[in-house]
């Protein structure tokens, strides 16, 4: 079946669309046309790094004073992902050097690496591995087509980026004054996973890379406020999971840390004590007949209830009348789904809060 791209979507798919790497490489292959042949395309052919061509639309050009440098501009098309960039001018000011090879510069609007943990060094713009490597495969077919033996001055920025990555984990993560350069395949999958995933990863890499042996891990912003209020741990110690508590899991099994909290809504919660990893409505709501079953014995009132509940904190309100401690036994029986997937030298802290913040059961014990 043919891809659906950010030109020509199917009907019945969501539009997939550009990465901010490849829509840069787009940006400098055109600048580089520009120079080299006078001529610039109104758009640009790319190879992406798995064997996909793309093809996207140059929006515009601008010449500094010297002939040597061009500014080529294109939007950010995301397609139906809720991208924060989506709709941002992505520009790439490009130079030629007599010298060979490629130098990366950060624009404004692109951010810069200043803590360990990344895949760059600190200091550099926060132009990923990828996006760098398929620009200068394309830069260096370019200069092999028109003949030139040096290399190229590459500067990425996007326009109000700096105010764009306030949306984003850039900050916490330790990229300063705007967002980054990414993309592993070029392509933006809308409502992906594996991009939050990733997201996830990286944030657990720079914690470790800083020495944050405690890390906290959130389902929301309610839920960070409780870890940075109670844990009194540093932002990059905090890390946004949303859904994805099987992301965090596994990959401490790889990259482990001293301990772990694990701070959630008790709705959210009472799913990964059924042994759920992804949280999310998608994979299925509560499972009011596991609550009502550690609530009361089947065939009484209570059980009866709370197995009709329309909400979680609804049964968790008929238990909490009742005098039963239902938060804590979720807390306890989340506690052992998630110590299942984790090395024993981590220590493992699970802790339930409610819509306002307030902590509601804590459970934690020697593994």
């Amino acid at each position: 079946m043919k891809m659906p791209s950010a030109e020509h979507p199917s009907p019945r798919t969501l539009r997939t669309g550009w990465t901010t790497g490849a829509t840069a490489t787009a940006a400098a292959v055109a600048g580089a046309h520009r120079l080299l042949s006078g001529h610039l395309p109104g758009r640009v052919s790319l190879t992406l790094p798995r064997g996909r061509t793309a093809e996207l639309a140059v929006h515009d050009c601008r010449w500094p004073t010297s002939d040597q440098r061009v500014e080529v501009g294109l939007i950010k098309d995301a397609g139906d992902d809720p991208d924060a960039t989506h709709g941002a001018r992505v520009w790439v000011r490009l130079a030629l050097r007599a010298a060979p090879g490629i130098v990366f510069h950060a624009g404004a609007g692109v951010g810069t690496v200043t803590r360990e943990g990344l895949a760059l060094a600190v200091g550099e713009p926060a132009i990923n591995p990828v996006p760098r490597q398929m620009i200068e495969t394309h830069l260096v077919e370019a200069a092999e087509t028109y003949g030139h033996a040096g290399g190229f001055d590459v500067t990425i920025g996007i326009d109000d980026g700096d105010r764009i990555a306030l949306k984003t984990m850039n900050a916490r993560l330790g990229i300063v004054g705007g967002l980054s350069i990414l993309g592993t395949t070029g392509i933006v999958r809308p409502f992906s996973c594996a991009a939050y995933i990733a997201s996830i990863h990286q944030a657990i890499d720079v914690a470790r890379a800083n020495g944050q042996r405690h890390i906290a891990a959130c389902t929301g912003s309610t839920s960070e406020g409780v870890a940075a209020e109670a844990l009194g741990l540093a932002p990059m110690a905090i890390i946004e999971m949303g859904d994805f508590v099987g992301a965090v899991l596994k990959y401490l099994r790889r990259v482990p840390v001293a301990r772990l909290t694990l701070i959630g809504g008790f709705g959210k919660f009472s799913k990964l004590a059924t042994g759920r990893l992804d949280l999310h409505s998608r994979r299925g709501g509560v499972d009011f007949d596991w609550l009502a079953d550690r609530s009361a014995p089947p065939g009484t009132r209570l059980h009866d209830r709370i197995r009709a509940s329309n909400t979680s904190l609804e049964a968790l309100s008929q238990a909490d009348a009742a005098g039963v401690a239902l938060a804590d036994a979720v807390a306890a029986c989340a506690w052992a789904a998630a110590a299942r997937y984790l090395p024993p030298n981590i220590a493992l802290d699970v802790w339930l809060i409610d819509k306002p913040g307030r902590v509601i059961a804590r459970y934690t014990r020697d593994r």
